[in-house]
């Protein structure tokens, strides 16, 4: 079996207890956690550490200061990207995800910039919603989802 490497990254994340709990997920799973841009927050701050409780120190975690930085060093294949926002035209139950995967999610505000999926129609995703009255999900619950979700043919 492959052993996957996949990775989440969290483009400008604002709340501090969302990538505590994202963090805790990755930990759980062996995940590197990429963060890019701004962030709402400080890292050594003890509300990421407790949404992370005693699992914060040990996230594999990598910090890029812009999309473009974090393309330029990593170099993602397209086939690589997964992104997630609510108006996504295609279920994340779509696809087969790369077992390098890049599970790509935005900020809780704004979601993803619009830059950031530029030309990637075709890879963007959303987790089905039944009940329209509500217009998406936290953001630590959707990771979570989504990346239970990819790891599905690897745990």
């Amino acid at each position: 079996m492959v052993q996957p490497k996949m990775k989440v990254v969290l483009v400008e994340p604002e709340i501090p207890f969302n990538t505590g709990s994202i963090g805790r997920t990755c930990v759980a799973l062996d995940l590197e956690l990429i963060l890019i841009g701004k962030l709402g927050f400080s890292l050594d701050s003890s509300s990421v550490a407790r949404s992370g409780t005693r699992y914060w120190k040990f996230v594999a975690i990598s910090l890029y200061d812009s999309w473009d930085n974090f393309l330029l060093e990593r170099s993602p294949l397209d086939e690589q990207l997964y992104f997630f926002e609510e108006d996504g035209p295609k279920s994340f139950y779509t696809p087969t995800y790369h077992p390098q995967a890049y599970l790509v999610f935005g900020c809780e505000s704004k979601g993803l910039p619009k830059s950031t999926r530029e030309g990637m129609k075709n890879r963007v995703f959303s987790i089905p919603i039944k009940n329209k009255t509500v217009k998406s999900l936290n953001l630590a619950n959707a990771a979570t989802a989504v990346i239970y979700q990819a790891m599905r043919d690897y745990l």
